[in-house]
């Protein structure tokens, strides 16, 4: 049977539409169902049936998948083995990392493994956690950066391996001429009547925050809805609105803003994930050391 085959009845059982598997796997919907009827034609039998707007497994798809992911272990254990035996980190490594922890940590790590292995190439491709993960799972990324907050929502990690890198505090950001802005801490119950801005692409981050307010009794006001935190920061430095943001934000400057911890606190969980199978890959392992280097270093200087 073919792997790109198997791998796309994988990724639909992980996502549940045609739609959303096309999307993962970087191919078009008529694409995956194609590959999904030749599995059928290879197999013998029906594996997927609908199910509403969606599409199920039949019990003959999810035996077929469960066949899959352990034929795609082995064979990262094999492709593992063989760059062992070459003895020389070649080639490109695939990241997929969210924008504050690419930019606080991927620029070091990227200089110290081209000065140490300058035949290895890291190509970088900004997601969000999630998708990250998503991405890790259906062989696009080869490590995914991501948070804690992405492993709620995606249940179906049993082929990953995670090695922690930091636990990142939540901080309130304020206009610097705010009433707020001078106390030594805030709770989420203080900026209950504040207008707020919030980076909508970052949904997992975004629903985390909102719960948060949910729980103090209150439902956030957005008055902006970002796709990126270059607009949030301004709207917050020019006064309009306040925001919640990770430490991670605070290591560059952000003009006319005050941070202020968040208390009762709360964090998330940074960590660098990749595939079981491919743990020992030179390629992997050498990035993982390194990536760890470089958020022990960053420690002291940041909120973490």
């Amino acid at each position: 049977m073919d792997m790109n085959r198997l791998r796309a009845l994988r990724e639909l059982a992980r996502c549940g539409t045609m739609a959303a598997a096309a999307e993962a796997l970087a191919l078009t919907p008529s694409a995956v169902s194609q590959q999904i009827a030749q599995l059928e034609d290879e197999a013998g039998l029906a594996l997927t049936e609908r199910q509403g707007r969606g599409v199920r497994l039949t019990p003959g798809g999810e035996a077929l998948v469960r066949h899959a992911e352990r034929l795609m272990a082995v064979l990262d254990e094999a492709k593992s083995e063989l760059a062992l035996l070459r003895r020389e980190l070649a080639g490109e490594l695939r990241v997929a990392a969210f924008p504050s922890i690419a930019s606080a940590l991927l620029p070091e790590t990227i200089q110290a493994l081209r000065a140490a292995y300058p035949r290895l190439r890291l190509a970088v491709e900004e997601m969000e956690p999630a998708d990250g993960l998503a991405a890790l799972g259906s062989w696009r990324a080869d490590i995914a950066l991501i948070d804690h907050l992405a492993l709620r929502r995606d249940r179906r990690q049993d082929g990953c391996g995670f090695v922690a890198l930091a636990r990142d505090s939540l901080h309130v950001l304020l206009p610097e001429s705010h009433p707020l802005a001078g106390r030594p801490w805030l709770g989420v119950a203080d900026l209950r009547n504040e207008p707020w801005a919030m980076d909508a692409a970052s949904s997992s981050f975004g629903e985390f925050v909102r719960h948060l307010c949910l729980e103090a009794g209150f439902e956030p006001r957005m008055d902006v809805r970002a796709l990126g935190f270059e607009v949030v920061s301004a709207m917050v430095g020019a006064g309009c609105a306040v925001t919640v943001v990770p430490g991670l934000r605070l290591l560059r400057p952000l003009p006319g803003t005050r941070a202020v911890p968040l208390r009762p606190a709360a964090t998330r969980e940074i960590s660098v994930a990749f595939r079981r199978g491919e743990r020992d890959h030179p390629a992997v392992k050498v990035f993982i050391d390194e990536i760890v280097r470089a958020a022990e270093r960053l420690r002291p200087a940041a909120a973490l």
